[in-house]
């Protein structure tokens, strides 16, 4: 059976969530109504329906010209089979040493010892590898590692699947503290932890930034990982400098190219110099060193 979306954009959140409650009374009624902040630095609000059958056309164009919103996309998607469709999406992925692989490849694991691998499912939270800014963080993790650094004081910030902490434990001493202010990527990453063996050997936590008594008490960290989006990243600089020790670096990614040098000027006035910067596609991941 197809199905069918509609999507709007607004200028601001109070905006957008008046026009995703009024929705709800369409009818035919939509199965779900999604409020999104857009993550492209635009600063927009993404109004999202689905619907089980053709929405109401006329009554989505009112709606949008009573909540100010832009005209709404309508569009019809067919019937998927999602299982086929994320196995041949997310393919395993090689950064440096890691090959990050989901439970459909099993069979593909690689035949180097050296070669680290972490099984990670697809599932209700950030940070399955394939996209850049994981990716970026990955091979900045091994990178750091060729120079010759490691450290046994390591949080991951806005953890997700806690990919990145698993990573980190995989290849230094140390119990590395995951946080996410998601308590369900929370509970996403103690399953990931299970499901690699790896039960203990990440601290998982909630928490916004670093407000949890389980990072205080681990600081000050070697290295710090924050994976989120600009105006967080920005937000959180101060606080992330006051927990990196002297000499210990952060890698921070969720930044789209043209954000990298405003992250990067936030992070040199709390004293941290620009060590490496990649750009995967759209994305750029920063590794900064606390000098």
């Amino acid at each position: 059976m197809a199905t069918w979306t509609a999507l709007t954009t607004l200028e601001t959140k109070h905006d957008a969530e008046a026009l995703g409650a009024a929705m709800e009374g369409l009818m035919p009624e939509p199965t779900g109504v999604g409020v999104f902040e857009m993550e492209d630095g635009s600063g927009l609000w993404e109004v999202g329906g689905y619907f089980e059958e053709k929405p109401d056309i006329a009554g989505l164009a009112l709606l949008a010209t009573l909540h100010n919103a832009r005209p709404f996309a309508v569009s019809e998607l067919p019937e998927t089979d999602w299982v086929a469709h994320v196995r041949r999406e997310l393919a395993p992925v090689e950064a440096g040493r890691f090959f990050v692989y989901g439970s459909h490849d099993a069979d593909k694991l690689p035949q180097d010892p050296a070669k680290i691998p972490l099984l990670i499912e697809a599932a209700m939270a950030f940070g399955t590898g394939h996209h850049g800014t994981t990716l970026g963080c990955l091979k900045a993790l091994d990178r750091l590692d060729n120079e010759g650094f490691s450290t046994d004081r390591t949080a991951d910030i806005g953890c997700g699947t806690a990919v990145l902490a698993m990573a980190a434990a995989k290849i230094w001493p140390g119990t590395p503290v995951a946080s996410d202010i998601d308590p369900v990527a929370v509970e996403v990453a103690e399953a990931n932890l299970k499901a690699n063996g790896m039960a203990g050997a990440v601290t998982c936590c909630e928490a916004a930034g670093f407000d949890n008594p389980i990072l205080a008490e681990k600081a000050p960290y070697g290295l710090i990982f924050a994976n989120i989006l600009m105006g967080p990243l920005v937000a959180l600089a101060p606080d992330l400098a006051k927990h990196l020790e002297q000499g210990g670096y952060a890698i921070l990614s969720g930044l789209l190219n043209e954000q990298a040098e405003a992250v990067q000027a936030a992070y040199e006035a709390e004293g941290l110099a620009l060590h490496h910067a990649e750009q995967i596609r759209e994305w750029t991941t920063l590794t900064l060193r606390r000098v």
